[in-house]
């Protein structure tokens, strides 16, 4: 667990999601692991010190799916606690990937990828991957910035 300064205290990790489209479509993948194991899910990470945005985006993009990404936008941000003991700000952005097929780069931690209608999307999405797409979709930002997602430690049927 991340903590203050002071050692005292245990503060938020900085998280980001990519959503990222073509023609309209959206690339998920089905997590594997404890974290949101078999949920699907849009590509994303953690911000490394000292990156911007982009370059976490465009990074994450290539590390997990060997595509690169043009047109990123700020889409939402979020705060979500899984369990008691890890809380996340995830700075979520949109982009498109004009060419290539994804190639599933982690295989330990990601089923494999695939483009998906918005109309005809898979089942259960992981939390955030859905507060994107309701961000997309309403053009508004979700969840609100009063919002503390809470989610427990479960599989989908646990």
């Amino acid at each position: 667990m991340e903590r203050n300064a002071s050692g005292s205290e245990p503060r938020p990790l900085l998280g980001m999601g990519v959503l990222v489209m073509r023609a309209g479509r959206v690339l998920l993948g089905q997590r594997l692991g404890a974290h949101g194991a078999g949920y699907y899910a849009a590509p994303g990470g953690h911000v490394e010190f000292g990156e911007s945005l982009a370059e976490c985006a465009r990074r994450e993009i290539r590390e997990e799916c060997g595509l690169e990404i043009e047109d990123i936008r700020l889409l939402s941000v979020g705060t979500y606690m899984w369990g008691d003991d890890r809380h996340y700000v995830d700075v979520d952005v949109v982009c498109e990937a004009p060419l290539g097929e994804p190639r599933n780069m982690e295989p330990e931690n990601c089923a494999g990828w695939a483009w998906y209608a918005l109309d005809a999307l898979p089942a259960p999405l992981f939390i955030v991957t859905a507060n994107m797409l309701a961000s997309l979709c309403s053009g508004k930002m979700c969840p609100t910035l009063d919002e503390v997602c809470r989610q427990p430690y479960t599989a989908p049927g646990e």
